[in-house]
């Protein structure tokens, strides 16, 4: 069992608009030509933030069509905000807050011998990456650049790096990049400051549906 941010990020390493929109993605491929089918079967348990959760209940008609359902996921989903939050009826949603572990905990409980999918946003997965529980990075590296918007994985990581694993191209749109997060014992850095983006890779493959598809590999980081 792996814990994996998968998700799609733009070229500059933004996986949405400062106003939090995926529909970038729409233009960019069909999500039944990307490795989603396959990563997601083997999904038993998802972790979202309340921002791209919301996206979902404004999108809700956009998904339907995509995926025949208004909420496109059988798996439990436990969806972190600090806010109380409308629930999708009939959907397994449970909303949570605080530190990741106790909560990841309950997850692997209930995904049994299945992944978990860290859905986004980068923070999110800053935060398992911080306790230690973050194993994969997928993303889909979109050919296409936002100027600004939600950072990929707001995290510092240099020492050891990140291990690719494979790189596969889907269609003229994107890159596929797997990565293996590093297992060491130094301190997770938080960067601040502003800008100064650092792109780790760059080649991409799948597009994703709006909002599953993100995976992460072109890291950026904010830097001082």
């Amino acid at each position: 069992m792996k814990t994996q941010y998968y998700t799609a990020t733009s070229l500059d390493g933004f996986i949405a608009t400062e106003d939090n929109s995926l529909e970038w993605l729409f233009p960019l491929g069909d999500v039944n030509e990307t490795s989603y089918p396959s990563f997601i079967a083997d999904v038993g348990a998802l972790a979202m933030g309340s921002a791209t959760y919301e996206w979902m209940l404004r999108h809700t008609d956009n998904i339907a069509a995509q995926t025949g359902s208004p909420w496109p996921y059988s798996q439990p989903t436990w969806v972190f905000s600090t806010r109380a939050l409308p629930l999708v009826p009939k959907a397994d949603v449970r909303l949570a807050r605080g530190d990741v572990r106790p909560i990841h905990a309950e997850m692997r409980q209930a995904a049994g011998s299945k992944n978990i999918w860290i859905v986004g946003g980068g923070d999110l997965a800053g935060q398992f990456y911080d306790a230690g529980l973050l194993d994969e990075v997928i993303v889909q590296v979109g050919s296409v650049t936002l100027g600004r918007g939600k950072p990929l994985f707001p995290r510092r990581v240099t020492n050891p790096p990140l291990r690719l694993v494979s790189v596969h191209k889907i269609g003229p749109g994107f890159a596929e990049l797997r990565y293996e997060m590093p297992k060491d014992t130094h301190k997770p850095v938080r960067p601040s400051g502003s800008t100064g983006l650092v792109t780790l890779f760059s080649h991409a493959a799948t597009a994703p549906q709006a909002m599953t598809i993100i995976t992460l590999m072109t890291f950026t980081w904010r830097q001082t």
